[in-house]
């Protein structure tokens, strides 16, 4: 059953994107790990899979990163402080930032949209790991124009802590400066290791699809890239099966999944 939830914030990130601040009503707050997600539920309206963009590092109220697109997602973006929503979860396989695989090297991040929410509990995480290893974290943002680029403070917030972060927007605005261009035009330009890189990437799936081949393309083991695959997620238990995408269940065995193998051929799969 959804766990009543009380909005202590909320801030406007684009045109059509809202992280809220959740706390309990009453009892402990959820734990979670980077890349799982829950089951928001706007009262009255319905309920939605939304990744957390929490870090567990800062603490604090739980977050969630909201893109209106349909009835549930613009309830929830409407929520105001003081407000109640319902959550569900937490769901999914993580990211594995405390993998010793991840810890131990470089790391690749490459986001398109709001696809920045879900990495951004991971990213926050990773910048701040211990370098006995001597790996970097890398960061790629893609967005459509830049009043689509999600986290400024956040981005601008890693670059000081020693990431090296990359921005590119598919149309310029005049005053934007910075790059013109797909996000796969950045990676010729990140000096990684790719014998020892991982790579975490989220986006829309055509990005992701030609982000993951070019990675592989520069020498990158197609099982140290991970995606996350969504679709119609409406159980978040695996029971429903809106989710199936080939042997998968995507609430239960993903949203994160090894782009080796059988994901990297489903990623050419349309959603039905």
């Amino acid at each position: 059953m959804p766990i009543p939830h009380r909005v202590v914030g909320r801030r406007d990130e684009a045109g059509d994107v809202t992280t809220l601040s959740l706390v309990p009503v009453s009892g402990r707050a959820l734990e979670f790990l980077p890349g799982q997600f829950n089951m928001l539920t706007a009262y009255g309206v319905g309920e939605a899979a939304i990744s957390v963009s929490s870090s567990r590092r800062e603490g604090g109220p739980l977050r969630h990163t909201v893109r209106s697109v349909g009835p549930v997602t613009r309830a929830l973006c409407r929520a105001d402080l003081g407000d109640v929503v319902g959550v569900r979860g937490p769901f999914g396989t993580p990211w594995g930032v405390d993998d010793a695989l991840v810890s131990s090297g470089d790391v690749v991040v490459v986001a398109g949209g709001i696809g920045l929410a879900p990495l951004r509990g991971a990213i926050d995480e990773l910048v701040h790991r211990p370098h006995a290893g001597g790996g970097r974290v890398f960061v790629i943002v893609g967005a459509r124009e830049p009043a689509q680029i999600i986290f400024g403070d956040d981005l601008e917030a890693w670059e000081r802590d020693g990431a090296a972060v990359a921005v590119t927007v598919d149309v310029a605005v005049p005053g934007w400066s910075g790059h013109v261009g797909l996000v796969t035009s950045l990676l010729d330009q990140a000096d990684f290791d790719p014998a020892s890189s991982t790579v975490l990437i989220c986006g829309p799936e055509i990005m992701m699809r030609f982000t993951a081949r070019a990675l592989v393309g520069q020498g990158i083991d197609p099982e140290r890239i991970r995606v996350s695959l969504e679709r119609n997620m409406q159980c978040g238990l695996g029971w429903c099966g809106h989710c199936q995408l080939g042997p998968f269940l995507l609430c239960r065995d993903g949203p994160v999944l090894p782009y080796a193998g059988a994901v990297s051929e489903l990623l050419n799969e349309r959603e039905r």
